[in-house]
């Protein structure tokens, strides 16, 4: 399988793949501009309610109740599905992984008045919550690992309600062991404070992955993505991030869209047909990856053609 009409007008130049490299992330550039993304969310935060078609159907994911229910609506909706496809993302991730390129998850995250801020993390293999490798890179590529992320702001993201924060140049080193299993306590979220900074993981103490348990991230080296809706920030997933609070001085939800890409080489979700985390469990029987870019010569994942209503699915 081939995506075509790949012009490439986005990609990285020379010196932008440099600074990347470097500092682990590059943006914050245009995907939409701000007026077409606000009313283009005012259509459809109403169809997201719509989970009808949804690829996760457990009872983890109906309910809301965990993270999970956040996962892969680019499999279900129409605008979702043309996102992760767009070449404003698409030519800049190519740039960096090459020409054949997965897009393996796709997660919402909310940030609503008065919620804490996002523990400082990296993020490899993904087992961080379940200790299970979610991705796995080719022994040849293991020095490499972790996915780009690209992070669309939907909303207004800011210091003040809850925005991104960066470590540059910290994707150099891991300082978490994703082999150790955090503790799953929902009964913690909204009510720890780290360092004076009310931080969480989702219900998750992130600092139980460390490797020295008394090195602290320092914070006096990191930048706040500052975003306007519309807006898209690209970062490899093992530079240390964070985001601040949401201080409640706005009613306005802080709301960002993460697309992750791999290239084909990885392998996605090896050995397990679940997501096992955030205190629950859903089934990947109707779960697969989208070929965003070039071809797929390896055959290691469940491709999936997208549609609203419903999933193909096959190796090609």
């Amino acid at each position: 399988m081939t995506i075509a009409d790949e012009t490439h007008r986005f990609a990285l130049s020379a010196e932008e793949l440099a600074s990347f490299r470097e500092r682990g992330y590059f943006g914050p550039f245009k995907v939409y501009e701000i007026d077409q993304m606000r009313e283009t969310w005012r259509r459809e935060r109403l169809a997201l309610m719509d989970r009808s078609a949804a690829v996760y159907q457990d009872e983890a994911a109906t309910s809301g109740n965990t993270n999970i229910a956040n996962y892969d609506r680019h499999l279900d909706m129409a605008f979702l599905a043309e996102h992760i496809l767009r070449p404003q993302i698409t030519d800049r991730v190519a740039s960096v992984l090459g020409p054949d390129v997965l897009c393996w998850r796709t997660e919402f995250f909310p940030k609503y008045p008065g919620d804490e801020g996002t523990d400082w993390h990296q993020a490899d293999t993904f087992a961080n919550a379940s200790g299970t490798p979610q991705i796995l890179w080719p022994d040849e590529a293991k020095d490499f690992g972790g996915t780009i992320t690209v992070w669309t702001a939907f909303t207004e993201a800011n210091e003040d309600n809850g925005c991104l924060q960066f470590i540059p140049g910290s994707h150099q080193q891991m300082h978490y062991d994703e082999t150790k299993r955090m503790h799953y306590d929902p009964a913690g979220i909204n009510a720890r404070d780290k360092e004076g900074v009310r931080r969480g993981f989702f219900g998750y103490d992130y600092r139980e992955l460390q490797v020295d348990p008394d090195w602290k991230p320092d914070e006096s080296k990191a930048v706040s993505m500052v975003m306007r809706p519309g807006e898209a920030i690209m970062f490899w997933s093992t530079l240390m991030h964070a985001s601040h609070p949401h201080s409640g001085r706005t009613d306005e939800m802080r709301l960002g869209f993460a697309a992750r890409y791999v290239p084909t080489s990885v392998r996605v979700y090896p050995d397990t047909d679940a997501i096992e985390e955030y205190g629950g469990r859903v089934s990947l029987d109707r779960y697969g990856v989208v070929l965003v870019r070039g071809d797929d010569r390896f055959g290691h994942n469940r491709l999936t053609d997208r549609t609203t209503r419903g999933h193909q699915f096959r190796r090609d």
